[in-house]
């Protein structure tokens, strides 16, 4: 508990407490001694009220003063009152110990609820290790650190910014980031990410990029803005509690003053509204509502994908076509080159000239380029990395990434051109056309085309997984959705199909229904969209992919999944939901969640409006007492609020 937490809990021990002794005390001959001597039993049983809901009473007069009178604190402060001027001093005592009760167990609830986001907001790094030019290192903020700057991480030390290994070796924890509780083995030209815990190794990193834009720092900004994007189901209680509020008190006016003229019983009727404003208050509809999404949220931090909101949440549920890219969200992305063939140059020449275009992207396909002229010039590619360095003649002059086509880069006077297909004939070089299956990257220096290279990648084992699951799911359509070739789009289909007949023996459908190829971004959102009027409102389509190119679709789409550890910058801001360890078989986790929430969700909001409305009519006919009134406000919002709390399990 927390430290308010724990004082409000001394609080209605106390009230509690003195409230038993005065109810044992009054049927004692002392009692009616003490009243007959005139000591007024308002006073008595003001003690213990004015002990537990001191609060209340403050509350409720701010809100006032700001004009915010229909709450819970003014039906509850009404209804005391109520009690008081018919003489009803113990029950109005019960009502508003009962009401901080529930109070209390509401908070404890919520803050439960809330650990699991709470231990995501932990993994904020405090300081990171800056090394200076003489060699030691200074602790710096992580705000302060510029890219391209050498930072220590030691043993148990938190990553603070997105880095590249330099040197060391070493297993990282990036269970705050993943959910995944095996380490990931961290070594040089590895990545590593801020928020991760370093194991037992020394590592030795360059950054690439600012603190604000790291991982961490996404991830903090999308929690912290998750709550503000509301369900439909969360919008309707706020809506129905806004006119609801008003609409009981003046009931319960209306229930005090006209049965009471026509009959001359002010007491009984007073009474009867006090007993029906209690009844009112939407505690348990106001409360738990928020409370399930929230839960629902949070079960889904813990697995390791990040919902940026309750409505997303909402969506996901309803989700009958996903569609995917293939690079980085069905593949691994760890892409290798696996043939060179050179038109008029040595194939060092054409892997260097290769890398010069593609040395500044984030791609994948320009990172398998990169570490092949790494791995097959060797010292050479040291040395020239380095004159790289040192001479502007030898850096790129310019840089452009043309989405789903490839680079046109200007390095030293040189143009260069690396991409497929298209971007030959977008910029009109004769080239000789590939029929090896893989990805092609063709290149030209000059707008002369001086050879390929083939770069092949390989499918993820959870691609099968996630496939069979989602189907399993309700979900009626999958689609392939590939800037690549047919050839390639194909060939990952087969080897899909292959290992799902392996792996999942009862599975007897298909995994993908539809494959389009050699698309552009607008392309991808043209298919997306006659998805959507496919499904004419009658289900969700949602999109998975990773690179910039697919930033439009997943802004189209009705819920955008994007792979927060492979995945762009853009891309992770465009998506909805982000999945941190890039496992597509997480699609269907959260669509489980999504499910388990909405149908929670929807319990408390019966069961709290059939007990209302129930215990309103009796209160109303003079059948409930004041105690059904306390159980249908804090009874019925310690259930929902128990209902509620089963959100936060996930299987993971």
């Amino acid at each position: 508990m927390s430290p308010k937490q724990k004082k409000m809990l001394i609080r209605i021990i106390i009230a509690g407490v003195l409230y038993a002794a005065l109810l044992i005390w009054s049927t004692t001959y002392f009692y009616e001694d003490l009243i007959e001597d005139n000591l007024p039993e308002p006073i008595l049983y003001f003690v213990p009220f004015i002990i537990a809901g001191y609060d209340i009473v403050i509350k409720a007069f701010k809100n006032i003063a700001h004009g915010q009178i229909f709450d819970e604190n003014f039906l509850m402060l009404i209804a005391s009152i109520g009690a008081y001027g018919i003489g009803e001093y113990s029950e109005a005592v019960a009502v508003i110990i009962f009401y901080q009760v529930g109070e209390l167990f509401q908070s404890y609830a919520v803050g439960k609820s809330r650990k699991s986001i709470a231990d995501m907001m932990d993994i904020c790094p405090e300081y990171a290790n800056v090394e200076k030019e003489d060699g030691s290192t200074e602790e710096t903020d992580p705000d302060d650190v510029e890219t391209g700057s050498i930072i220590v991480i030691k043993p148990g030390e938190r990553i603070p910014i997105d880095s590249v290994v330099l040197s060391g070796e070493s297993y990282v924890d990036t269970s705050a980031l993943t959910g995944e509780s095996v380490p990931r083995r961290a070594a040089e030209g590895d990545t590593v990410y801020s928020g991760s815990v370093n194991g037992n190794g020394l590592l030795r990193c360059r950054t690439l990029k600012a603190y604000e834009d790291s991982a961490v720092a996404k991830i903090l900004e999308l929690v912290e803005n998750a709550s503000s994007r509301k369900s439909k189901h969360e919008n309707f209680i706020h809506r129905f509690a806004k006119y609801y509020t008003p609409i009981v008190t003046i009931a319960a006016l209306m229930l005090a003053v006209i049965p009471s003229i026509i009959t001359g019983d002010w007491a009984e009727w007073i009474k009867r509204a006090c007993t029906f404003l209690v009844i009112s208050c939407p505690c348990a509809l106001v409360i738990s509502v928020p409370m399930g999404f929230f839960s629902g949220i949070g079960a889904a931090s813990s697995i390791g994908v990040l919902v940026k909101g309750s409505n997303y949440l909402e969506a996901v549920a309803d989700i009958k076509t996903i569609c995917f890219d293939k690079t980085g969200t069905l593949t691994k992305g760890e892409f290798k080159v696996n043939g060179i063939y050179p038109e008029g140059v040595s194939e060092e020449k054409l892997l260097e000239t290769a890398y010069k275009a593609e040395k500044n992207s984030t791609h994948p396909v320009a990172g398998a380029v990169c570490r092949a002229y790494k791995e097959r010039l060797g010292d050479k590619a040291v040395d020239s990395i380095s004159a790289a360095d040192g001479n502007s003649d030898a850096v790129s002059d310019s840089f452009e990434e043309l989405p789903g086509q490839g680079i046109c880069a200007v390095c030293g006077g040189e143009e260069i051109l690396a991409g497929n297909d298209k971007l030959m004939k977008l910029k009109k070089v004769d080239y000789v056309h590939s029929d090896h299956s893989g990805t092609v990257v063709y290149v030209a220096e000059n707008g002369k085309f001086i050879g390929s290279i083939l770069i092949s990648d390989s499918i993820k084992i959870e691609s099968i997984d996630a496939l069979v699951k989602l189907k399993s799911n309700g979900v009626t359509k999958t689609a392939l959705l590939t800037g690549d070739k047919k050839e390639q789009a194909d060939k990952i289909y087969r080897e899909l199909k292959s290992s799902a007949r392996s792996s999942h023996p009862a599975f007897t459908g298909e995994l993908i229904d539809e494959i389009a190829s050699d698309l552009y971004p607008q392309d991808k959102v043209a298919a997306v969209e006659r998805f959507i009027r496919e499904l004419s409102g009658r289900g969700k389509v949602a999109f998975a992919g990773d690179g910039i190119n697919d930033s439009p679709v997943l802004s189209r789409a009705d819920i955008g999944i994007a792979m927060g550890s492979l995945g762009s910058d853009a891309a992770i801001e465009a998506a909805d939901v982000v999945i941190m360890d890039d496992n597509p078989a997480k699609i269907a986790s959260i669509m489980k969640i999504s499910r388990k929430t909405l149908r929670i969700v929807k319990e408390n909001i019966v069961f709290a409006l059939g007990v209302k409305v129930l215990v309103l009519i009796l209160g109303a006919l003079g059948i409930a007492s004041m105690w059904a009134a306390v159980f249908a406000d804090v009874g019925v919002a310690v259930i929902a609020i128990l209902n509620s709390m089963r959100a936060l399990k996930a299987d993971k």
